[in-house]
């Protein structure tokens, strides 16, 4: 069977990151107690890397859920890997590190092992999420990206952070971070699943050295704003007959073929069975011929577009990779 390891190293570090990570993003709708009772869950089931963002709202439940694990000795905070996320709204150098600050007061950490900028382009500074004229359009921010990279460094230097990486940037912004590091980023997080394979952004971080996460592994089918035409990867005819085939569920097959292909993933869910089935996947394989009919259903069709931030002249997704 084609081994894939469980954990994979960071460059600079070389801390291991465990490839499956608990994603915590519930869409602002999980009711009061689930993420805590979720993340509790996926201790339980083998889960070490737990995956948060300070816009998520879910870094104080999430906290708590692992400091009671550690206090039933069930864990060790340094068995964990955890990931959180500078929001858009604090890219200046110092609101970096203010951002951070924050998210490690609600998680009740003095550290987290990886902090990634969540997104290229800015909002105006603040402790709003998504601040709004009164037109309801979102109020842009020009903050210099490698302004922003210059506050994750500092991240790192004051011991609030091990690791530093970006999420949902594209090539072009991935190079001028790179050209400019004193240290680089070792992870890049963007949304991978069979409608959006996207191959090419893949290969280019992983030339460049970045661990590549997915989020999105499954095309977040449950999300609020889908249209009845959208691709659902899940209920395509190609993944439930491999499905059949392997014994196992339609969402396992993908989340093995996002493994198979050497990119680490969050995966996410409140329901204590698929919380337990999403880490049962490392037992089976794909042949090629398998991965490539998966690979196969690609259409390039994104499921996060951040379609507010349009008009920011760092909004990642004008060009093609």
């Amino acid at each position: 069977m084609a081994t894939v390891s469980k954990t994979v190293p960071l460059p600079g570090s070389g801390d291991q990151m465990p490839v499956v990570a608990y994603g915590t993003w519930t869409v602002f709708q999980s009711k009061e107690g689930e993420v805590y009772s979720g993340v509790k869950e996926a201790i339980e089931a083998g889960y070490r890397h737990f995956d948060t963002a300070w816009v998520y709202e879910t870094e104080g439940e999430m906290g708590q859920a692992i400091r009671d694990k550690i206090e039933e000795g069930a864990i060790k905070r340094e068995d964990l890997f955890i990931t959180t996320k500078v929001w858009d709204t604090f890219h200046g150098r110092e609101r970096a590190k203010q951002c951070l600050e924050q998210s490690l007061a609600r998680l009740g950490m003095t550290y987290v092992d990886l902090a990634l900028v969540h997104w290229p382009f800015s909002f105006k500074d603040g402790e709003v999420s998504f601040p709004k004229d009164d037109d309801g359009k979102i109020i842009l921010s020009s903050h210099d990206l490698l302004d922003t990279w210059k506050g994750m460094e500092d991240c790192v230097n004051a011991g609030l952070t091990r690791n530093i990486g970006i999420s949902n940037f594209n090539s072009q912004q991935i190079q001028r971070v790179l050209d400019s590091a004193t240290i680089k980023p070792c992870n890049i997080q963007i949304e991978v699943n069979p409608t959006l394979s996207n191959e090419k952004l893949i290969n280019f971080a992983k030339s460049k050295n970045l661990v590549v996460s997915a989020y999105a592994p499954l095309g977040a089918p449950g999300r609020t704003w889908k249209e009845s035409t959208d691709p659902c990867a899940i209920e395509d005819p190609v993944v439930t007959s491999l499905a059949n085939k392997k014994g196992k569920s339609p969402a396992q097959v993908i989340l093995r073929w996002i493994l198979q292909r050497g990119v680490c993933m969050c995966v996410k869910s409140l329901n204590a069975d698929r919380i337990r089935q999403n880490m049962d996947i490392f037992n089976f394989e794909l042949s090629d011929e398998e991965m490539a009919q998966i690979s196969a259903l690609n259409q390039n069709f994104r499921t996060y577009a951040e379609s507010c931030a349009k008009e920011h002249p760092e909004y990642p997704f004008l060009i093609e990779f």
